[in-house]
């Protein structure tokens, strides 16, 4: 039976291809839309596996990694003296605005850590060094944010907000799809670049000759020197995040009690934890996954159709090849047989070219855009399985087809 399934797969090349054609659309539709919304939702603890902390102390408020409220500096005191903590570490993470020279701007993500520290370094760093940001208003940025940021080479420069910026490093694959470019830099600048910028206050004068009075936005720059040295963060300085190292042997689950009771307004996560918030968040609170999930969908329905109908019309040129199985005693579950067989054939061939192809595009665009396409050994083999679940299930209008066939067909002109 298995050289019938093969004889009417391969008879109508044409048709085949066109079969395998469309599982392949399938087959990498799902894959790539999966991959993106796994990718996606790693990318977006990306800024943790920055840090070696064992804990995160964060605002009450904190909603995901990327919207939270600030604490003070003063906090940090507060938890090196927390019995069980080893370190204690301040991490800033805003939004600012980035001016090239030639007059483009980009928001950015500062995100201001102690260089000399050791909860926070930068990941895959390729050129420059972290000590390099002891300078004033200097930074480290990812090679796949050229395109946004409009850098490339270490000594360029730029604006954050009314701060200058001078590119001193660069790392690699250090790129959230669910955040803005990150921008490295110290603690002292990265509250200067935050607490610089315009602000604006409401002008308001009476027209000529008209008793309407008219209203606009005057901004002014902040009275921060653009061309001095940052000043030295004071106690009451905002920043993000406390970044806790235990000690050996602590239970970071009481640690996380401590340092909750110790420090007002605040919550404590362990980075598991902290992972786990943001990419349920991006999972559960935005339309991200529903929109991956249906165009992986539209992929399946498009598989089946195209398999039903190549499937249907192979049964329907051979009909009378399965009207004399009949005629010779062959059961209906036979003939089933060589239908699913010849189902599972072409998801095999459709499958594997469509997941080599996939592959191949993950590859490229991590290489190329940064953007982590995740294709795990769980999801392959989760396509796999809805591939030939796609298959049969086609497979079913053609086998409704042969139900229905009298052997006596075969003696009919």
């Amino acid at each position: 039976m298995v050289s019938i399934a093969r004889k009417n797969l391969l008879e109508d090349i044409p048709r085949f291809l066109v079969a395998q054609a469309g599982i392949m659309f399938a087959v990498s539709l799902v894959t790539i839309q999966t991959g993106i919304f796994q990718g996606f939702t790693r990318s977006s603890a990306k800024l943790i596996n920055n840090s070696t902390a064992d804990i995160w102390v964060a605002s009450d408020s904190m909603v995901y990694l990327d919207l939270t409220l600030p604490l003070p500096l003063a906090d940090v005191n507060l938890a090196q003296k927390v019995p069980g903590v080893d370190r204690a570490e301040a991490l800033i993470a805003s939004g600012g605005m980035w001016r090239h020279p030639g007059g483009e701007i980009a928001p950015v993500r500062v995100i201001g850590f102690d260089p000399q520290g050791e909860l926070f370094t930068p990941q895959n760093l390729i050129q420059g060094s972290v000590n390099a940001l002891k300078e004033p208003y200097t930074v480290i940025v990812d090679t796949n944010n050229y395109g946004a940021l409009h850098v490339k080479h270490v000594g360029e420069q730029a604006e954050v907000n009314s701060l200058p910026v001078r590119l001193v490093g660069l790392t690699q694959g250090n790129r959230s799809v669910a955040s803005n470019p990150y921008m490295f830099t110290s603690l002292e600048s990265a509250s200067s670049y935050l607490s610089s910028g315009k602000t604006a206050t409401l002008s308001c004068k009476t027209r000529t000759g008209s008793r309407d009075i008219q209203c606009t936005n005057v901004y002014e720059q902040s009275n921060q020197n653009s061309t001095s040295t940052p000043k030295p963060l004071a106690s009451s300085d905002p920043i993000t995040y406390i970044l806790i190292r235990a000690k050996p042997g602590e239970n970071l689950q009481a640690l996380k009690q401590k340092l909750d009771a110790a420090i007002p307004g605040s919550r404590a996560y362990t980075r598991a934890e902290m992972i786990k918030k943001t990419q349920t968040y991006w999972q559960e609170r935005t339309g991200i996954g529903y929109l991956l999930g249906l165009g992986a969908t539209v992929g399946v329905i498009v598989g089946v159709i195209i398999v039903g109908q190549i499937l249907y019309s192979s049964v329907s040129d051979h009909i009378k090849e399965f009207g004399t199985l009949k005629a010779m005693g062959a059961s209906d579950w036979v003939i089933y047989g060589v239908i699913i067989e010849q189902a599972m054939w072409m998801a095999v061939l459709g499958y594997v070219p469509g997941t080599i192809l996939c592959l191949g595009i993950a590859a490229w665009t991590l290489a190329s855009q940064g953007i982590l396409i995740l294709i795990t050994p769980v999801t392959a083999i989760s396509v796999f399985g809805l591939t030939v679940i796609m298959c049969i299930g086609a497979a079913v209008f053609a086998i409704q087809k042969v139900t229905r066939v009298d052997p006596a067909i075969v003696f009919k002109a």
